[in-house]
This record gives C-alpha cells, structure tokens and sequence, in this order.
C-alpha cells in the first residue's frame, strides 16, 4: 500500500457557526469515494486535529454527490469573538483536514488532482514596477 494525503484524491468545503466547524470531502469517482468512506472515519479526523477539536466529531455520508461531511464540536476555541485563537474559522480546518495521508492502493501513488493553471498571475506579478 502507498500513502497519499487527501487533497491529492479529494477536494473539500468546509464552514463554522459559533464553535463547531464542519468539513466536507469530495471524491471524484466511486472508487475514490469508497476508499474515503473506509479510511477517513470521525476517529480518525478528530485524532487527526488532537486537541484543537474538544468535542465530538460526527461523520455523515452523502453517497450520492461522493462525499463525506464532518462536523465538529468544540473546535473553534469558544467560536468567533470568543476565541483566542489567531484564526478561529471553521474554513481553514478544511485545508488542515486534507494533508491528512491515507493508505491508498500502490497503483494510486502517483495520483493527483488536477492543479489550476497559474500562468496568468506570473504574468501579473512580472508586470508590477520594482520586478
């Protein structure tokens, strides 16, 4: 078996209200999706972000768009104002969530999602004066 992290295999979404953050994973296909739904299970993402999440972590399935959609209690320091962290939103443990690495099929060790096409900001950063 290989290891990749999840962002190479899904992409994600996630949100916050108050101290419960919520992060969705998306697979590309059935395969992925069933690989996702052995290996990523709310045992795991909350051992994942250790102490950073206090409270319970909650997985529930969306077979039919091939995702996965954590929710997470007590992961934002109190929530918004009330937390002392330096970035309490829920968007930011979406990104933490998928370096989490998987075992994934030999076959798939090469993998990745497909990358957007930068290009066009070099070319924006090369015009800027100073450069």
């Amino acid at each position: 078996m290989a290891r990749l992290a999840l962002r190479e295999i899904c992409g994600y979404r996630s949100g916050d209200k108050g101290d419960i953050s919520n992060v969705a994973i998306f697979a590309d296909d059935d395969a992925t999706f069933e690989l996702i739904r052995r290996e990523v299970t709310a045992e795991r993402v909350k051992a994942h972000f250790g102490a950073m999440v206090r409270g319970e972590v909650v997985r529930y399935e969306a077979p039919n768009v091939w995702a996965l959609n954590f929710v997470m209690h007590g992961a934002l320091g109190g929530g918004g104002p009330r937390s002392l962290r330096a970035d309490n939103l829920g968007k930011t443990l979406g990104g933490a969530l998928v370096r989490l690495e998987i075992e994934v099929p030999d076959e798939w060790a090469g993998r990745r999602r497909p990358r957007p096409d930068l290009a066009w900001a070099d070319a924006i950063l090369d015009a800027l004066p100073g450069r």
